[in-house]
């Protein structure tokens, strides 16, 4: 007996990359991504007579900047975006901030899309370069924040 789970008829996915894009373009591909989340705070309202128990109502949504962490690459599409919204570049444009919208897609081992997430007005907000190191075999990572507005998420479907 097969299970349906969510459209990928009977297996749980693994992701073995994650594409950036920002306004359509590839920012590059990692390998680790934290902060996947939303928090949706409450809003209490005890209701006179009712004391077992307060009502419930959602609030404000937040979230938290995105980490993305990977192995060095060799394009600066990277570095033009920051370069557009911080210090010279951002002056050069009136100190006016163009939205921009992001999207991470988690592709599995033969690079095909799992699940593609959009964020609104993306802001690249801290770089982390490799620690150099000759005597160590570790590869060279990059570290990469965004802030953002939100997001949305679209499963890709299998066949």
């Amino acid at each position: 007996m097969t299970i349906a789970l969510g459209g990928f008829k009977g297996y749980i996915p693994s992701a073995s990359a994650f594409i950036f894009e920002v306004d359509g373009m590839q920012i590059g591909t990692f390998g680790a991504v934290s902060g996947l989340e939303l928090n949706v705070e409450t809003v209490s309202y005890r209701e006179g007579g009712a004391n077992g128990f307060e009502h419930q109502f959602p609030g404000r949504i937040t979230w938290p900047h995105l980490v993305l962490r990977r192995g060095m690459t060799n394009s600066d599409v990277l570095f033009d975006w920051v370069q557009e919204t911080a210090g010279p570049g951002f002056e050069k444009n009136g100190n006016k901030l163009t939205s921009r919208t992001g999207a991470l897609t988690a592709v599995d081992s033969v690079g095909s899309p799992l699940r593609t997430w959009s964020f609104s007005r993306v802001i690249a907000v801290r770089w982390k370069g490799p620690q150099f190191d000759s005597s160590s075999a570790d590869s060279l990572e990059e570290e990469l924040e965004i802030a953002h507005d939100g997001f949305t998420s679209k499963t890709a479907l299998r066949n």
